[in-house]
């Protein structure tokens, strides 16, 4: 009488060997395609990002200030409006407005950099009378912005 043995159903010499091995790479694919993504994002979102009353400054060929600290902002419009940042402010209320911030920021009022932009169209007094403003109020780091030239027009003289 012969009898069949089983073989643990693989038909083989007694040994257990898997048809599906698990890969140990590790697929970047995906990862690649939500960073292309996010590059395309951030570089349709950064220039809505430089928000601002919208002022003609002058020109000048000044060197630019570089400063790690964020400065306030004046903005005074073509038709006299005067702004910090983006919020409208009347000028007998910007002292105020201008010591809440000071104090927020925690640093002195010598301390604080204020950044006067007057559109090229606005009456010079104007100006003097913001700036003038700001620095009764006891801040003396008062500049004015001015927009630099172009490259273009400069090489072209």
């Amino acid at each position: 009488m012969a009898m069949g043995t089983i073989q643990n159903g693989c038909g083989g010499r007694g040994s257990y060997r898997p048809r599906y091995r698990p890969m140990a790479e590790i697929n970047v694919t995906p990862f690649v395609d939500v960073m292309l993504v996010l590059l395309i994002v951030f570089m349709v979102t950064a220039p809505l990002l430089t928000v601002g009353v919208p002022v003609d400054l002058p020109q000048t060929k000044a060197a630019s200030i570089n400063d790690s600290v964020e400065p306030v902002v004046l903005s005074i419009k073509s038709d006299g409006q005067i702004f910090i940042q983006e919020t409208p402010i009347e000028l007998d209320a910007i002292a105020p407005r201008l010591t809440a911030i000071q104090e927020a920021r925690g640093v002195g009022a010598d301390q604080l950099r204020v950044f006067v932009r007057g559109d090229q169209a606005i009456n010079y007094g104007r100006v003097m009378e913001v700036m003038g403003t700001v620095s009764v109020a006891g801040f003396t780091k008062v500049a004015l912005l001015a927009k630099l030239p172009d490259q273009k027009s400069e090489s072209g003289n």
